[in-house]
């Protein structure tokens, strides 16, 4: 029978066709995936997808958060195969499809539609102001939404008060500067622009605006600074609080949550004498616990632990200057943990994924 989902494109790019997905890609789009078999032109019209009953799964299309989620889609095992200049693509091991979106339009299509899981940033979800599971923060894509201004002529966001704001973020930017008017009687304009944020000061159309920042690169370009933070963000897996496939929504978030701990750290081996195990055992605490493995000298033990990957070197210096000998690390491919082990939405995922936190 035809599948009850609702379309999950724009109309230009989706028509429905006895129970089938057919992509029509929109007149100015030129996207290709040079790693998957390309299709002629004449056939992209009628290409079908069928989706059936799979679970569906969003990802960014496009930006700087594509190749690295393209990467943890390969790390966690999924494997699929997506025709040129099409949005919808089919796992060929899991009941699983894919659907390439542009990262600002995932969490409604997650919060309000039929897509089971999603990757998108806390930025765009908190603009799209829907309900979503928060499920994991993946760690990449960190940035903050920040008020910016002209170098040296603002102290603080409250001086903008009532002046004009241009931003692509207009229902955040609301929010921020409502306090600002409520006490001083202002009104703050706020207007909305897609793109290139930051040449509205120099364009005369802003005195002010609320745009993200990674590097900052582009903001000192443009001779702005950072006037105040409005939010941190990062990019994070969020799921339909209505699924209707709970279970595969469990097993991508472990699949997920392990590649994720294998990225970020690595095991470390070494051999200490039974005297200075007391002190290794703080420098490499590991998960749980440390393995310790007795030698043929009854005097010594070897050690195994998980460390973070950002750590190695400072931990070889301190494992060295207390005897250890043989020490070496290994990369880990993956890794899964007990149900248990989860990871909280302040970014700590039992301490091993801290990035905040001093170096041992």
């Amino acid at each position: 029978p035809p599948p009850t989902r609702t379309p999950l494109l724009p109309p230009h790019t989706y028509s429905a066709r006895g129970g089938l997905l057919c992509i029509r890609p929109p007149p100015t789009h030129t996207h290709t995936h040079t790693a998957h078999t390309r299709a002629r032109p004449a056939e992209m019209s009628s290409m079908p997808i069928s989706v059936g009953d799979n679970m569906l799964f969003a990802v960014p299309k496009k930006g700087r958060l594509y190749e690295r989620v393209l990467a943890m889609l390969e790390g966690v095992g999924m494997h699929y195969r997506r025709a040129n200049r099409l949005d919808i693509a089919n796992c060929t091991n899991m009941p699983v499809s894919l659907v390439f979106l542009p990262a600002k339009d995932i969490a409604y299509y997650v919060g309000e539609g039929q897509v089971d899981l999603g990757i998108t940033g806390e930025d765009i979800i908190a603009e799209a102001e829907v309900k979503v599971n928060t499920l994991i923060k993946i760690g990449i894509g960190k940035c903050k939404l920040c008020v910016q201004g002209p170098k040296g002529k603002y102290t603080k966001a409250k001086e903008l008060a009532g002046k004009r704001i241009v931003t692509s973020f207009p229902k955040l930017a609301q929010k921020f500067f409502a306090n600002f008017d409520a006490e001083l009687g202002t009104k703050t304009s706020i207007k909305y622009v897609s793109g290139s944020v930051e040449a509205a000061i120099g364009l005369g159309l802003a005195d002010g605006i609320v745009d993200l920042v990674e590097t900052g690169t582009t903001m000192r370009a443009a001779g702005l600074e950072v006037v105040e933070d409005v939010m941190l963000s990062e990019t994070v897996l969020i799921g339909n609080p209505n699924t209707k496939h709970p279970a595969l929504v469990s097993q991508l978030y472990k699949r997920i949550q392990g590649y994720i701990v294998a990225k970020n750290q690595c095991m470390i081996s070494y051999n200490i004498s039974k005297e200075n195990l007391t002190e290794a055992l703080k420098v490499t605490p590991g998960h749980e616990s440390p393995t310790i493995t007795n030698l043929s000298d009854q005097s010594w033990v070897s050690i195994s632990a998980l460390i973070k990957r950002k750590n190695v070197q400072n931990i070889f210096d301190k494992l060295e200057r207390i005897g250890a000998k043989s020490i070496l690390t290994f990369a880990i491919d993956n890794c899964r943990f007990p149900s248990d082990f989860k990871r909280s939405l302040s970014g700590h995922l039992n301490g091993v994924l801290t990035d905040d936190e001093k170096d041992p």
